[in-house]
């Protein structure tokens, strides 16, 4: 049996833990996936697999196998887009992991800017807190927002910067009053978002220099979204990116606290699995979000009491 194929049958069932769909995904009957997962296993001569009726579990064998037999694919497919010298044409399908509001907010323009420029590429996108394993998750991309960057043995592009700014709804500050400082929000009922502030610190640059508060309040989540609704509803004082609270501040339904305190901002990573050759869909993909966010930024800039996301040159690194 082709080992090449029974490799990449092995990697759909791994990555969607399912014999059925990744029979669907490769063309193949399940009966004929099994054989193929069954084939790869005696040739390397561990069990790659734990399953039952109910679920599919990779052993430490088939993570190790995993994790090479998609490095194995990829620089396949990269090494002959390298020979043929290929930036057209492009097909597949692009698996992208992003947080939510700038799915939204800023990935979905950008990727219908770039559906005008190819035609066979599909972009397949995923909830992802940050915290997602590329390789077992089955992502090609993962957009990632930060104040830093996690360690890691993943490749990262740096896209741009977020400023932030924190607000509260003006029905919060009638009923508790307005923070002059951060150390006010001591006595302030605060919104955490537990993968920004993990240890509920926030960081400010003010007149005093550089400040860091530890702060608490009644509704912590690990994204931005409930919070922000949350802030709305005049529960608390929150930090966002700009692109997230720009339209109600404008609306008033949101106001912009300590304007001299600013946030400290987020960086935006494409974080991607190491490799020798990136496949030429992800790596034009890639390319294009970089330079769309640069092109766009006086569109994305705000006029009110918030800028937009600020682009790096499309060179920097």
């Amino acid at each position: 049996m082709d080992q090449l194929s029974c490799i990449k049958t092995f990697i759909e069932v791994a990555q969607t833990k399912s014999f059925t769909l990744a029979a669907r995904r490769r063309g193949l009957s399940r009966a004929s996936a099994t054989k193929h997962v069954a084939a790869l296993e005696k040739m390397v001569g561990a069990r790659l697999l734990t399953r039952n009726s109910q679920f599919v579990s990779l052993t430490e064998a088939g993570i190790t196998m995993l994790e090479g037999g998609v490095r194995l694919i990829e620089d396949l497919e990269g090494l002959g887009e390298k020979i043929q010298g290929r930036t057209a044409g492009l097909v597949g399908t692009v698996r992208v992991g992003v947080p939510p509001s700038f799915g939204a907010h800023h990935l979905i323009p950008a990727i219908s800017a770039f559906f005008e420029t190819v035609e066979d590429v599909e972009i397949s996108l995923f909830l992802d807190d940050g915290s997602s394993n590329l390789v077992s998750e089955g992502l090609d991309v993962s957009i990632r927002i930060g104040e830093t960057l996690q360690s890691t043995d993943e490749v990262a592009k740096l896209l741009g910067h977020a400023p932030q700014a924190m607000v509260a709804a003006p029905s919060y500050v009638d009923k508790f009053g307005m923070p002059c400082t951060p150390h006010d929000l001591r006595e302030h009922r605060c919104l955490i978002h537990t993968l920004k502030s993990p240890s509920d610190n926030w960081a400010f640059d003010g007149p005093e220099g550089h400040t860091i508060v530890r702060v608490s309040g009644p509704i912590r989540a690990n994204f931005g979204d409930p919070l922000l609704s949350a802030a709305l509803m005049g529960e608390g004082i929150t930090i966002h990116p700009n692109y997230m609270v720009r339209e109600y501040v404008e609306a008033g339904r949101l106001v912009v606290l300590m304007p001299d305190y600013v946030p400290t901002g987020l960086r935006i990573h494409a974080v991607f699995p190491q490799r020798r050759f990136l496949p030429a869909r992800i790596r034009v993909f890639l390319d294009f979000i970089k330079k769309w966010l640069v092109q766009n930024s006086q569109r994305l800039d705000g006029t009110l009491p918030l800028s937009e996301i600020h682009q790096l040159p499309v060179d920097e690194e």
